[in-house]
């Protein structure tokens, strides 16, 4: 099946998941004062979606494997895998704002190959996709990053679910901060990691980094960034890996400015 063909099957699963999800969440915050309880009620609306979800993607793909957890931030490096998040956004989901997703990811040999990032309650329901060497879209339409100058970019970042167990990419996140809020027009973090990187190639962000080995939440984005036109490199610009301990991706402009602001990390 050619990739773009099966897009179109991964896109219809990722937003039923999506509508069903939306009708579930929250108007107001979860009541869930310990990650625990957090957890729990989180669980209760994920593990069903997760269970539709793979279902799903296994009867378009059934020789691919699944990716049981992203939270590690790793991915195989051989064979065809899914790499998926039914609730990707989970803080937010919980919080009942509208800034989640559900990503889903074909890997291959380690890279991504295909990926779809829905986001079903901004703007009535946003949906990328894109192909390796097939470029990217946004509700069906190609996309490219913006050109902008340094100084009125918004930039994107965020940080590994597990950065609390890495002290090097801790800190480097904290330095990076500083600098680049010094550099940019403003910094936020948008929500998930996938949809942000995302939107650099689209040019609603126009760039987004981040520190720490974060493969399971990155893929899926980078490969809608480069395949729009944005430059997709480490924090240092050499070429980002599933395995890197950092990311950039900007607009092709803006990248080595970035890349010489973030060289004051150490």
């Amino acid at each position: 099946m050619e990739l773009w063909t099966l897009t179109e099957g991964v896109e219809a699963a990722v937003r039923e998941v999506g509508a069903k999800l939306a009708a579930q969440r929250p108007a107001e915050p979860t009541p869930g004062r310990t990650p625990q309880e957090a957890m729990a009620r989180f669980a209760e609306v994920d593990g069903p979606a997760a269970a539709e979800l793979r279902e799903r993607l296994a009867a378009l793909r059934p020789a691919a494997g699944w990716v049981d957890e992203e939270l590690d931030g790793t991915v195989p490096a051989e064979g065809e895998w899914w790499l998926c998040d039914a609730t990707d956004g989970a803080v937010q989901y919980l919080l009942g704002q509208p800034q989640w997703a559900v990503t889903a990811t074909l890997v291959r040999d380690g890279a991504a190959v295909l990926a779809v990032v829905h986001a079903p309650e901004l703007a009535g329901g946003r949906t990328y996709r894109a192909v390796l060497g097939g470029g990217a879209q946004l509700d069906g339409r190609p996309i490219a990053p913006l050109p902008r100058e340094l100084g009125v970019t918004v930039a994107g970042t965020s940080q590994p679910p597990l950065v609390a167990a890495d002290p090097v990419a801790l800190r480097r996140a904290g330095e990076s901060l500083s600098a680049m809020a010094g550099a940019v027009l403003a910094v936020r973090n948008l929500g998930p990691t996938a949809l942000q990187v995302a939107q650099v190639g689209s040019g609603h962000l126009s760039l987004f980094w981040e520190y720490g080995a974060d493969a399971g939440n990155l893929l899926s984005g980078a490969l809608i960034a480069s395949e729009a036109g944005a430059t997709v490199t480490d924090a240092a610009g050499a070429a980002w890996t599933a395995t890197a301990d950092s990311f950039l991706a900007a607009a092709p402009g803006l990248h080595e400015d970035a890349v010489g602001v973030l060289r004051a990390v150490s």
